[in-house]
C-alpha cells in the first residue's frame, strides 16, 4: 500500500464507506522515497500531518558536479517539508482504521476478476474478497493499470537509486541540496531527517540508468560521508507521461500506480495525496448514485495537476538532454528571481 492507497482509505472511511486496505507487506518497510513536498499538503486533511514530518526547509543548495554553488532561500509562507515515506503511509493509515477501515495484511493480489457488479479480488493463498469498487494503489510496480487501460499506454520510467544515512554529514537540518552535472539526463539530492539524511540518484529520460555508484563515490565524500555508507534501494518509478485515462469501470488507479510523478523534479506525495483526496470524491459520487461513473476523478486530476506536468515533461525533455544549459538558465536564474518558483 502507497501513499495514494493510504490517502484514498482515509478519505472513503471518513465518508462513511466501507473500506478494505490489502497490504502485501507483512510490516513496515523503509520506502525508497526523497520524502520531500509542499506543507500545501495539509489543506487536504482534518488532522496535523506534522508527526509524520523530520525537517522543514528553510534553504535550498545547488551545485553543478559539486562547484557552482547556488543558494535559494525559502520564503516561510511556503514551507517545504521531508517525511520519511513509512511514517507518513502509516500515519494515514492509522487515521483510516480509526474511522473503521479494515486492514488485511499480508495479502499478495494473485487476480483480479470483473463481474457485472462487483470485483473479486484474489490472493496468493486462494482468498477471496468481494468489493464494488477498486482502487489500485500498489505503486510504480503494479500490472494492473496497463492491464485494465488505465494510463499511459507507453510507460515513461525514471531509474532511481536511494541511500539512507544515518547522521546529517556536512548537511545542515533545514537545508536541501540538488546537485546537477554528476548525473547523465537527471540530478542527484540529498533531504535532511530527524537522524539521518535521504540521498538519492535519479536518470529521467533515455531509458537507462546512469552509474548511480559512480555518482555516489564522488557525492557522499562531499556530504561528508564514506562512499559505501548507507542503506540502498534501487527502483523504477512511473512519470507522468501524458492527458490518460486514470479510471475504468468499478476501478481507479492513484499516486504512483496512475503515473502522476513528475517528470521533471520527481515530485511524487504531493499528486499521491492529492489523487487519493479526488478518487475518494469520485468513489463517493458513484456510489451514492449522484455520478453515472468515475470519469470525474479523470477530469479532476488533469484539472489540479496535469496541465501542469505536461510542462513539466517539456522541461525535462530539454533540460535533461542538455544539462549545463539547463543549470545555467534554468536553475540559477529561477534562484536568482524567485526561490518559490522552483516549486
Amino acid at each position: 500500500m502507497c501513499t495514494a492507497g493510504s490517502s484514498t482509505a482515509f478519505h472513503l472511511a471518513r465518508l462513511g464507506h466501507r473500506v478494505t486496505v490489502l497490504e502485501r507487506e507483512r510490516s513496515e518497510r523503509i520506502k525508497p522515497c526523497g520524502g520531500g513536498m509542499a506543507a500545501s499538503v495539509q489543506q487536504w486533511f482534518p488532522f496535523d500531518l506534522k508527526p509524520a514530518v523530520d525537517d522543514v526547509i528553510q534553504q535550498v543548495d545547488f551545485s553543478w558536479c559539486l562547484t557552482d554553488p547556488v543558494v535559494a532561500e525559502f520564503p516561510g509562507s511556503a514551507p517545504f517539508w521531508i517525511v520519511k515515506r513509512e511514517r507518513l503511509d502509516a500515519l494515514l493509515l492509522e487515521q483510516a482504521i480509526a474511522l473503521g477501515a479494515d486492514l488485511r495484511r499480508p495479502f499478495e493480489v494473485a487476480d483480479l476478476e470483473r463481474e457485472e457488479n462487483h470485483w473479486l479480488v484474489r490472493s496468493k493463498e486462494g482468498e477471496v474478497i468481494e468489493a464494488k469498487a477498486v482502487v489500485l494503489a500498489d505503486g510504480s510496480g503494479s500490472p494492473w493499470p496497463t492491464h485494465f487501460g488505465i494510463g499511459p499506454r507507453t510507460l515513461h520510467m525514471a531509474k532511481t537509486l536511494s541511500v539512507r544515512l544515518e547522521g546529517m554529514g556536512t548537511l545542515q537540518p533545514g537545508t536541501a541540496r540538488f546537485e546537477f552535472g554528476l548525473v547523465h539526463h537527471g540530478f542527484a539530492w540529498a533531504f535532511p531527517l530527524q537522524n539521518g539524511i535521504n540521498v538519492g540518484v535519479g536518470t529521467f529520460i533515455g531509458g537507462q540508468a546512469s552509474d548511480a555508484e559512480a555518482v555516489l563515490e564522488q557525492l557522499l565524500p562531499d556530504l561528508g560521508f564514506s562512499s559505501t555508507d548507507g542503506l540502498r534501494q534501487n527502483a523504477d518509478l512511473r512519470v507522468w507521461n501524458g492527458h490518460t485515462p486514470l479510471h475504468g469501470k468499478r476501478i481507479v488507479a492513484v499516486g504512483d500506480a496512475a503515473s502522476l510523478c513528475d517528470p521533471f523534479l520527481a515530485e511524487g506525495l504531493r499528486p499521491s495525496l492529492m489523487s487519493g483526496c479526488e478518487a475518494a470524491a469520485s468513489l463517493d459520487s458513484w456510489l451514492n448514485g449522484t455520478q453515472p461513473d468515475l470519469s470525474n476523478y479523470t477530469v479532476r486530476m488533469r484539472e489540479c495537476w496535469g496541465d501542469s506536468m505536461a510542462w513539466g515533461l517539456r522541461i525535462a525533455q530539454v533540460c535533461y538532454r542538455f544539462t549545463n544549459v539547463g543549470y545555467q538558465l534554468g536553475i540559477k536564474r529561477a534562484a536568482a528571481h524567485c526561490s518559490n518558483s522552483l516549486w
